[in-house]
C-alpha cells in the first residue's frame, strides 16, 4: 500500500500552484499592437511589455496615421501581418482608438486563417462627433489627415462603410474627459475624443469602462490587464470589475 504524501509536500504543491500565472501564452502565438492618431509605438510600450512577458510574440506597429488614406494604411497592416504572423498558430491584434477602424477594415478584407481575437481600446466605432465639427476645416485636415477626416458619423462615414465583425472582439473605453468640446458635441459619457456608446459593436464579446481619458487610457495598468485576460479568455479580467464596484 502506498504511503501518503508528507503534510509539507502537499502544503508546498498547493502554494506553488496558488501563485502560478493563470494560463500562460503559447509561444507560436502572435499580437499585432496599432497605436492611435497622431501616436506612435511608444504610447503601446505598456501593453507591449505585458503581453510579452505574458509569452506572446508581440509586433508593436508605427505607421502614418495623420498623411496615408485608409486604403493605404490598411494595406500596410495586411502587408505587416503577413511578414511577422502568417506562421503564427493564432495572430491577435489590440489596438487603439484610429488603429481599431484600421484593423476592422483589414479583417473585412482579409480574414487570417489563424486569426485569433481583437481588443480594441478607445475605438470610434461609430465615427467621431468632433470630426462632423471640425473635419471640414483646412488646418484640421492637414493635421489629422484624410484618415481621420474620414470618421463623420454620417452614412459617408469611414466607420458606416465596414461590415459587421464576425471574430472575437473586446471594447475598452474611457470615462473621463477634460476636453471641453467633448462635452459639448458628444453625446453621454465620453473619454475626450470618443463616446462610450459610440465605441461598441454589435457582436462584441465583451465591453469594459475604465477611469481614463483618451490620450491617457492606453498607458493604464488596467487596461494592459484587461486585454491580456481577453486574449486568454474571450472575456475581461472579473477581479478588476470587482475592485472597480468595491466600496
Amino acid at each position: 500500500m502506498a504511503k501518503p504524501w508528507p503534510k509539507w509536500f502537499v502544503v508546498l504543491v498547493l502554494a506553488m500552484s496558488a501563485t502560478a500565472p493563470a494560463q500562460a501564452a503559447p509561444k507560436d502565438e502572435a499580437v499585432v499592437i496599432l497605436h492611435g492618431l497622431a501616436r506612435g509605438s511608444h504610447t503601446m510600450g505598456r501593453l507591449q511589455r505585458t503581453l510579452e512577458e505574458a509569452g506572446y510574440q508581440v509586433t508593436n506597429l508605427d505607421y502614418p496615421s495623420t498623411r496615408a488614406e485608409p486604403g493605404e494604411l490598411i494595406d500596410m497592416l495586411g502587408n505587416s501581418v503577413r511578414q511577422c504572423c502568417a506562421d503564427a498558430a493564432r495572430v491577435h491584434f489590440v489596438t487603439a482608438s484610429i488603429g481599431s477602424i484600421i484593423t476592422r477594415g483589414y479583417l473585412a478584407e482579409e480574414h487570417p486563417d489563424n486569426l485569433g481575437r481583437v481588443v480594441m481600446i478607445a475605438p470610434p466605432n461609430r465615427g467621431s462627433e468632433i470630426i462632423d465639427l471640425i473635419g471640414g476645416l483646412f488646418l484640421v485636415r492637414r493635421l489629422l489627415g484624410p484618415t481621420a477626416v474620414a470618421l463623420r458619423t454620417d452614412e459617408r462615414g469611414l466607420t458606416q462603410s465596414l461590415p459587421p465583425v464576425d471574430y472575437d472582439v473586446g471594447i475598452i473605453v474611457g470615462n473621463r474627459s477634460s476636453n471641453p468640446i467633448s462635452a459639448v458635441v458628444i453625446p453621454g459619457p465620453d473619454d475626450g475624443g470618443v463616446s462610450v456608446e459610440g465605441a461598441k459593436l454589435e457582436g462584441m464579446k465583451d465591453f469594459v469602462t475604465v477611469a481614463r481619458t483618451h490620450s491617457s487610457i492606453t498607458s493604464a495598468p488596467e487596461v494592459s490587464r484587461h486585454a491580456l485576460h481577453f486574449l486568454r479568455t474571450g472575456r475581461f479580467d472579473p477581479a478588476l470589475r470587482e475592485e472597480k464596484n468595491s466600496p
